[in-house]
């Protein structure tokens, strides 16, 4: 699979942009595990435009994580044009994604995000503007939704008029905005994108993908591209190791994945976070994720260690709670 020059390979596996979760810590992780290209938290166009540096820092980008996307999110086509632009000259990333799917209510309900599906004119004059404005230096793929409700169910006819303004690859998650994070995601109208003759440019389908089967039958049942992954990754970054191996014909290795190993990889997540940061702030930005991780379900009355790593301050604090979770598994097998 191709996004304009760019080989990514056969059925490749990426990372969601997700705030608060994909920095460029968590982003080397999940490529060493095994994903194809990663993506940044969502960047404002309008704080870009004034240079504002928390979202600038957003924009750092290492070589180790390429091909990496930066994505930006906003409602007017001049400050996102100009916002490209101060991508592209700052981070230089092998991909700029437009943002018409978040359906935060603070962003939604303003025009951005996934608000742009009750103004598909709009969405589609920001993305012209867009490549306009840097489509000859990077590629310019789009993020959105099916619409945005059930009443408006637009993504079939919108992926051919967003190809037509020249994007280079469209990434589907199977919602509406109304639906925000609840219920199913919906990978019929994915794959009848797909299946359409007159598009060409590659699809990549999000939503729900919390498996190494899943995977499987997202790129089998509905013929997409690619697929991304979001939300499974939190607390289990090895969740790319596992669906890049099924789809390599190694079903069994997943089972090779020991509980030391991950929660190894989880104190590696927890040393990289403070790397970048300091040592509170980097164990605040971690912490929940790891206590959301799945490798935990099977702890009987693990609520109050959950508590404990939830309120974890500093880096021994955390690994403390960690082995003793380490403990409680190991005790739990022998059981």
């Amino acid at each position: 699979m191709k996004i304009g020059k760019l080989d990514l390979g056969y059925r490749p596996v990426f990372l969601a942009p997700m705030e608060d979760v994909t920095d460029i810590g968590f982003r080397l992780l999940c490529r060493r595990m095994g994903a194809a290209m990663v993506y940044s938290e969502f960047v404002a166009a309008d704080a870009l435009v004034r240079m504002v540096n928390k979202s600038l820092k957003k924009l750092e980008v290492c070589d180790e994580e390429r091909p990496v996307a930066i994505q930006i999110y906003g409602r007017e086509p001049e400050p996102m044009a100009d916002a490209a632009r101060i991508v592209v000259e700052q981070a230089h990333p092998d991909v700029l994604d437009l943002n018409f799917g978040c359906p935060v209510k603070k962003i939604a309900t303003k025009g951005a995000g996934a608000g742009l599906l009750r103004t598909p004119e709009k969405l589609l004059e920001i993305t012209r503007a867009v490549v306009d404005a840097v489509g000859d230096k990077v590629p310019v793929t789009v993020k959105t939704r099916l619409g945005w409700d059930f009443e408006h169910l637009i993504i079939e006819e919108l992926a051919e008029q967003l190809q037509d303004c020249g994007i280079a690859a469209l990434t589907i998650h199977g919602r509406t905005r109304s639906q925000l994070y609840s219920d199913h995601a919906d990978w019929t109208l994915i794959g009848r994108v797909k299946q359409n003759p007159r598009m060409t440019i590659p699809i990549i389908g999000n939503g729900d993908i919390t498996s190494a089967e899943g995977a499987v039958e997202a790129f089998e049942r509905y013929g997409v591209d690619a697929i991304m992954v979001g939300r499974a990754t939190f607390g289990r970054p090895w969740i790319f190791r596992e669906i890049v191996d099924r789809l390599r014909g190694e079903p069994d290795s997943a089972l090779n994945l020991s509980t030391d190993w991950k929660l190894d990889v989880l104190k590696e997540q927890v040393l990289t976070s403070v790397a970048r940061s300091n040592e509170l702030s980097g164990i605040r930005h971690v912490r929940r994720h790891l206590a959301a991780s799945p490798l935990f379900k099977g702890i009987p009355d693990f609520r109050q260690t959950r508590i404990r790593m939830l309120q974890a301050e500093t880096v021994d604090e955390l690994f403390e709670v960690i082995e003793y979770t380490r403990e409680l598994l190991h005790h739990s097998v022998l059981l």
